[in-house]
C-alpha cells in the first residue's frame, strides 16, 4: 500500500520554522496539552508552541505548569499560551478550574499524563495508574471540549484508549472519529531503523505499522516497502521496532522512558490533525475504533479530515511472516482492549 506520508517533509519544515510562522497560513485552532509539565509534556508543549498550525496553547498538569507556559511563551511564534494548575480543593466542591480553562475551546487534546515506564515495567505494569488518570482527563474532556479531537499517548495505549471511549460513551458525546491512539513513534521508529538497514534517507520511507502500540502487538509491514529485506534482517528489524521503548527505557538506566522521540511524534500527530481540519489530504496510522479485524481497536492507516478521522483504512496485503505475526498479536490485543472496557465500566 503506498501512503502519503505525513512525516517526510518535518525535517525541512523544522528547519525553516522560525523563518517561516509568521507567514504560513492557518485557522485558529487550539491545542491543549494534558501532563504538560512531565518528560513527555515539557517537549511537546515546546514544539507545538512551535507549530504554524496552533493559535492558542492551554497546558495543564498537576504541577509545574505556569513554569513550563512561561518559559515556552518567550518562543516567538504566533500562539498565545497559558499554563493552569489543578483548582485547589474547596468547600463547597467547585471542580478543577484548572483543567476547564485548559480544556475550553480545545479542537486537539494531546495525552501524554501518567507515569512513565521503568526498567523491568511492561506497559500493562503502568495500567492502574495511568488508567485512572485517562479517566478523570476523559471525563473532563467530555464536559469542557466534548467535540475534541483526543490524541492519547498515555500507556498502555491499547487500553487507555478504550477507556477513554467508554469514558466519553457514558457522558454521550462519544464520537469515534475523534478518539485516537499516538502510534506515529512506531512509524517513526520503523522508518528510522529501516532506512539505517538500507542506507536510505529515512524521511522518504513511510513504512505502515498495524496492530497496538506495545510489544508483539504492533505489526511493521516491511513488506510494502518495496525494499529487500533478508530473513535475519527482517526478524531483527521486526523485533526492534516492537521493542524499541525497551531499548530507550534500557539505555536510560532507570532515569525514564522514550519522551524527546515520543514528544516529537505527538507533535507530528496533533499538527497533521490540525493540518487536515483545513483540508489538507492526510493520511496516518492510528490506533482507533476499527472493524478491519476481530479487535474493536486497531491502528492501521487512517484518512484523517475536518471531523477528525475520516476512514479507517484497510492494510493491504501482508506477507506469510507478518501473518504470523498477526496471528500472535490479535488475541494479545483483544485482551488488553477488555482490560480497559472492563476498567471504565466500573469507574
Amino acid at each position: 500500500m503506498a501512503l502519503r506520508s505525513p512525516l517526510r517533509s518535518v525535517a525541512s519544515q523544522a528547519t525553516a520554522l522560525s523563518r517561516s510562522y509568521s507567514a504560513t497560513p492557518a485557522a485558529n485552532a487550539k491545542v491543549a496539552v494534558l501532563g504538560a509539565a512531565g518528560g513527555i509534556g515539557q517537549p511537546l508543549s515546546m514544539l507545538m508552541k512551535l507549530s504554524p498550525e496552533v493559535t492558542e496553547l492551554g497546558l495543564y498538569d498537576v504541577m509545574g505548569t505556569p513554569g513550563v507556559a512561561a518559559d515556552v511563551s518567550h518562543i516567538p511564534t504566533k500562539s498565545s499560551t497559558t499554563g493552569t494548575l489543578p483548582s485547589p480543593i474547596s468547600w463547597p466542591p467547585s471542580g478543577n478550574d484548572g483543567l476547564a480553562a485548559a480544556l475550553t475551546g480545545a479542537e486537539v487534546v494531546v495525552i501524554p499524563a501518567g507515569v512513565p515506564r521503568k526498567p523491568g515495567m511492561t506497559r500493562d505494569d503502568l495500567f492502574n495508574t495511568n488508567a485512572s488518570i485517562v479517566a478523570t482527563l476523559a471525563t473532563a474532556c467530555a464536559e469542557h471540549c466534548p467535540d475534541a479531537v483526543l490524541a492519547i499517548i498515555s500507556n498502555p495505549v491499547n487500553s487507555t484508549v478504550p477507556i477513554a471511549a467508554e469514558i466519553l460513551k457514558k457522558h454521550g458525546v462519544f464520537n469515534p472519529k475523534k478518539v485516537c491512539g499516538v502510534t506515529t513513534l512506531d512509524v517513526c521508529r520503523a522508518n528510522t531503523f529501516v532506512g539505517a538497514n538500507q542506507g536510505v534517507d529515512p524521511s522518504t520511507l513511510d513504512v505502515p505499522v498495524i496492530g497496538g502500540h506495545a510489544g508483539i502487538t504492533i505489526l511493521p509491514l516491511l513488506s510494502q516497502t518495496g525494499l529487500t529485506f533478508s530473513e535475519a534482517d527482517r526478524e531483527a528489524l521486526t523485533k526492534r521496532i516492537q521493542f524499541g521503548g525497551d531499548e530507550v527505557v534500557q539505555a536510560k538506566a532507570g532515569a525514564g522512558s522514550a519522551t524527546l522521540s515520543m514528544a516529537y511524534a505527538g507533535y507530528i500527530f496533533a499538527e497533521n490533525v490540525l493540518k487536515a481540519k483545513r483540508g489538507e489530504d492526510i493520511v496516518m496510522c492510528s490506533y482507533v475504533e476499527s472493524s478491519i479485524t476481530d479487535a474493536a481497536y486497531f491502528s492501521s492507516p487512517c484518512k484523517f479530515g475536518k471531523d477528525g478521522v475520516e476512514e479507517v483504512m484497510g492494510f493491504g496485503e501482508i506477507s506469510p511472516y507478518e501473518q504470523q505475526w498477526f496471528d500472535k498479536m490479535l488475541p494479545e490485543l483483544k485482551a488488553q482492549i477488555q482490560k480497559g472496557v472492563d476498567f471504565a465500566a466500573s469507574y
